[in-house]
């Protein structure tokens, strides 16, 4: 959980002043407005008049000498149209800058004089207007979303437990320690905290009412979400039982909590004297516990320090604004039956939003994993989908193509293996799924009631709500959003996203999809949305650190959950992204290749807009057609532009964001042409835009791991070396030459200690069974293990039990615990132990299904084994004897959610399938008909779907020369091909053998359908 900045010593914020040059611009300015807005009609009026007949035009008139006084007046005219354009661009321009509402409207045929007016304007308006005023909404960015209004400038020195008396001259909290009237200040405060102290005792459930620290905040200071106060005065202190605070959702009865100064409420007591009608025991319990409570020093209450404490109060004017609160509801409760609990007593499973950051290391030495990566779950979700996508692309191209669905490729090593186990730990395709269904069910309900889609400025992510803050007023949210802390800002909850109806395929597009995530505060992950941004966004810093912020950008939006359609264009960096999604990264190497691109793209869009009649990609991306059109383009620079350069792409900027066009530049110069919104990246991984008042923990991807990355989608699939051989039927064919990984010795000798049956119904052979409690997680693990016979690093198994989060010691003492169920081998060695790279690895005396089939496979169909026919038939009906069902058919719901991750789920089919064509053709070619249908038909049940199958069986079915048999089997495809393709009917292959084996199959299944 990252740590609220409000906590560091404050740093000074560097704000661009007013140079001469700029008052000089400015002036110019001025008089170029008063000149042209005043003095031309005034010139006009002085030295033309009226340039209009005074009487009502005839024919006649056009048999009158053409004079001077006639060009006069019809160039006068000319010259008042021109005033009356340009007067109609100023005000529109000074009308949006001074409101800050979005871009400003286009006046008809304006083109130069618009662009003059809005220069003009700006440089005017460098005078009387900070660069945030332009962007009012993304203003705000940084502020806290509630309803609570910040107190005076005093209050930045209130800590939890103290109020603050605003009557009080303000304390300058630069004062030095030990200077006159310091002292003084110092001890009023401590004795006027002493006097608010007051304390809460956590109470027993009633019933099915457990106490939880929100309710306590929502009881006693008013407002649920200050249960962070109470969490931070309390944590890590000694309790009565000798216990400690360590989570906010982990509270037991009889526990003492501290409240803050401002708390109220009949339940609550002071400190005990002889006014407090409380037991003596009781008093004695709550002086002890006093005692343990930080000195006014260590809560900030001295000059200008502080702790985690004042960043969480929500109160106070502050360098760092508030994040928006987390909402965690049920979830702070004492019922300590909902989570998981240790043999000593504690808790076990984090709640939501509470989960345990592990050891890691950003260089990923040892057996640590990259920082980065965890702390990224939406890119590590986005990019863990991409590699599955990629991984079973593959494996149906090695089946399909070389029949090599057997071998699983070689598993990444290195520190592409760390970047995997890294993705695995901090992916949550939970909060991908939240922001998805939420943006697009707002889509669909503002499309059902015919209103346009509002211009976004950001998204506000935590593990319980969505907010997001618009570029303006745009009504009343609807349901079930609701508004935020202000009229522009829309929320929701998560837990009323789980009851959203679901919108029905191809109905509701992707509204957002250029947000694009740049780094969280405290709980809080900000979005920001490139493609509405008014201008160029700009990241400074120094090379690496801004290249590692736009690599993090540019990977998680090639890959995210949220979108449908996208173009992301990199320039001067990241060439081998492509790789994670070619459809959608296009890499150029410099910018005057991308301005070639970007102006040709921007003219076309713009005419697509016009021609379609929307103001907007967002207004043609609602409806029914949303989903195929108006798709954004993002661009990511990270070379340096010339001033020339930076000027055209201005240009370009200007306004893109209607396009749908976002531009985002990595610059080192200090004024960037066209930059609206400015970020800058610190050297300690910060993210700041002082003028927006944000500042972030950055979400960032080095070269390092970018490269670790790309690593990773090079070394997974079922590309090799090839070997070539012969199938069963003496047809040569080429085989991938991935690594086969584990294989199991068929031998009497190699009979294994523990064996389990993973396809079909769960079971374990050669353990006892575990106690009822620990059984499942324990019979997960195992499973788990046995699909990665490689090895699985303790921090990824954790994940992969406990996806909220666990604690690092009740993870140790699971695999303690795993460890000793497996038991030993005759040897004494355990059969789990961590290998050369920490990575839990089972022994070979451990074996499943899994395993016997892959080897049974492997030994039957490798054309480097010199193996009988007779030995192949056997072996390929023990692989189909086998395969009794699906992986883990009977798991329970809600439990192994890692399996989405994984490859085995389809591979199975494919390699069951391969097993039934090599036996059927084997046994088709010794003539035996009936048991090369008997095969194929044992290999359908598990693979129903596969082409290949289908086409092995019309074959095998016409070998045994029954017709009406072969009429019948094609009448049942016929029905499965329905069931499984819709009106697409059998695929073109299928239906060419069946012209070839039974030509007037056409005629019967059209005579079938009408009688149907």
């Amino acid at each position: 959980m990252a740590r609220s900045s409000a906590s560091r010593t404050p740093v000074p914020v560097r704000i661009r002043r007013r140079t001469f040059g700029d008052v000089v611009r400015a002036f110019f300015a001025f008089l170029a407005l008063v000149v042209l807005v005043v003095g031309v009609p005034g010139a006009l009026a002085y030295f033309v008049g009226w340039p209009l007949p005074s009487e009502t035009p005839s024919l006649s008139m056009l048999n009158e000498d053409v004079t001077t006084d006639v060009f006069v007046k019809v160039f006068a005219v000319v010259v008042w149209l021109a005033w009356a354009q340009f007067a109609a661009c100023v005000l529109v321009e000074a009308k949006a800058a001074v409101s800050g509402m979005g871009m400003p409207g286009r006046v008809p045929g304006s083109g130069a004089s618009q662009a003059l007016a809005r220069q003009l304007v700006a440089a005017l308006l460098l005078l009387t207007a900070g660069a945030a005023s332009f962007a009012p909404g993304l203003s705000q960015l940084g502020q806290q979303l509630d309803q609570n209004k910040p107190p005076p400038v005093a209050a930045a020195q209130q800590t939890p437990g103290q109020q603050v008396d605003t009557a009080r001259p303000a304390v300058d909290v630069e004062t030095p320690r030990g200077e006159a009237g310091g002292g003084e200040v110092r001890k009023d405060t401590r004795e006027q905290a002493e006097r608010d102290t007051k304390f809460y005792r956590i109470q027993p459930p009633e019933g099915r009412h457990h106490d939880s620290l929100w309710e306590i905040a929502e009881r006693h200071l008013g407002d649920g979400r200050r249960y962070g106060e109470i969490y931070q005065l309390n944590k890590d202190r000694v309790q009565p039982d000798g216990s400690k605070l360590s989570q906010a959702s982990l509270i037991r009865p009889g526990w003492i909590m501290e409240m803050p100064a401002d708390a109220h409420g009949g339940d609550l007591v002071e400190m005990p004297d002889e006014r407090n009608e409380v037991s003596k025991s009781e008093a004695e319990q709550i002086r002890d516990y006093d005692k343990s409570s930080p000195t006014l020093d260590e809560r900030g209450g001295g000059g200008g320090g502080g702790d985690d404490r004042q960043a969480t109060s929500g109160r106070g004017d502050r360098l760092v604004p508030d994040t928006p609160a987390v909402d965690r509801g049920s979830d702070d409760r004492t019922d300590v039956q909902q989570v998981p609990v240790r043999e000593d007593g504690g808790a076990a499973e984090r709640g939501a939003g509470d989960r345990a950051a592990p050891e890691v290391h950003s260089d990923g030495g040892g057996i640590g994993l990259p920082e980065v990566l965890i702390a990224a779950p939406l890119l590590a979700a986005g990019v863990l989908g991409a590699l599955s996508r990629r991984r079973r692309q593959a494996l149906w191209q090695a089946a399909f193509h070389t029949g090599g669905a057997g071998r699983t490729g070689a598993e990444p090593e290195g520190r592409a293996a760390l970047a995997r186990d890294a993705l695995l730990v901090g992916a949550d395709p939970g909060g991908v799924g939240f922001l998805d269904r939420a943006l697009r069910g707002l889509s669909a309900a503002l499309t059902e009631s015919a209103r346009p889609l509002p211009t976004i400025y950001a998204a506000w992510l935590t593990d319980s709500d969505l907010y997001l803050q618009l570029a303006g007023v745009a009504g009343e949210p609807p349901a079930p959003w609701r508004t935020g802390q202000d009229q522009t800002f829309w929320r929701i909850d998560r837990a009323d996203v789980e009851s959203y109806p679901q919108p029905e395929e191809g109905a509701a597009a992707a509204p957002y999809p250029g947000l694009a995530s740049l780094g969280t505060r405290e709980e809080a992950r900000l979005l920001l949305n490139l493609e509405a941004v008014p201008g160029i966004a700009a990241v400074k810093g120094a090379p690496a650190d801004r290249l590692a912020v736009l690599s993090s950008i540019a990977a998680e939006l090639a890959t995210n959950g949220w979108s449908d359609r996208m173009s992301v264009t990199v320039v001067g960096f990241g060439e081998r992204l492509t790789e994670l999604a070619p459809t959608r990264v296009r890499h150029l190497e410099d910018v005057p290749a991308l301005l070639e691109v970007m102006e040709a793209e921007s003219a076309q869009r713009a005419n697509a807009l016009g021609n379609a009649g929307h103001d907007s990609v967002l207004t043609g991306r609602a409806g029914q057609t949303g989903r195929t059109h108006w798709a954004p383009h993002l661009v990511l620079v990270a070379t340096e532009p010339t001033a020339a350069e930076a000027e055209r792409l201005a240009h370009l900027a200007g306004g893109s964001s209607r396009l749908g066009i976002g531009y985002l530049v990595g610059t080192g110069q200090e004024e960037l042409a066209g930059a609206s919104w400015e970020f800058e990246i610190t050297r300690d991984g910060r993210l700041r835009a002082p003028l927006l008042g944000l500042e972030l923990a950055a979400q960032r991807l080095p070269q390092e791991q970018h490269d670790a990355l790309v690593e990773l989608f090079s070394q997974v699939g079922f590309e090799g070396p090839a070997t070539s051989g012969t199938d069963g039927r003496g047809i040569s064919v080429t085989r991938a030459a991935g690594d086969v990984g584990f294989t199991v010795d068929l031998s009497e000798q190699g009979r294994p200690a523990v064996y389990a049956r993973l396809l079909g119904s769960y079971e374990i052979m050669g353990l006892a069974e575990p106690d009822g409690e620990r059984s499942p997680l324990l019979r997960e693990a195992l499973a788990l293990l046995l699909i990665h016979r490689e090895g699985v690093h303790p921090q990824v198994l954790a994940a992969a039990l406990w996806p909220r989060g666990v604690t690092d010691d009740v993870r140790d003492a699971f695999i303690e615990r795993l460890v000793g169920w497996l038991g030993r081998d005759p040897s004494g060695s355990a059969r789990l132990a961590p290998d050369a790279d920490g990575r839990l690895a089972l022994s070979t005396s451990v074996v499943s299904d899994w395993d016997v089939l892959r080897t049974l496979h492997l030994e039957a169909t490798d054309p480097d084994r010199q193996t009988s026919p007779q030995v192949r038939e056997r072996l390929l009906n023990d692989a189909l004897a086998l395969a009794a069902g699906p992986l883990l058919a009977d798991r329970p719901q809600g439990r192994y959610g890692w399996l989405s991750n994984e490859i085995v789920e389809a591979q199975l089919p494919l390699l069951v399938a391969d097993a039934g064509l090599a036996l059927a053709a084997l046994r088709r070619e010794a003539g035996q008909a009936e048991g090369a249908v008997g095969a194929v038909q044992s290999a359908l049940v598990v693979a129903p779907a596969d082409e290949r199958l289908w086409n092995e069986l019309l074959r095998a079915v016409h070998a045994t020369g029954d017709t009406a048999r072969l009429e019948a089997t094609a009448s049942d495809l016929l029905g499965r091909a329905a069931a499984l393709h819709g009106a697409r009917g059998l695929p073109p292959r299928t239906e060419a053998l069946l012209d070839e084996l039974l030509p007037g199959w056409r005629a019967q299944a059209g005579a079938a359908g009408a009688a149907g």
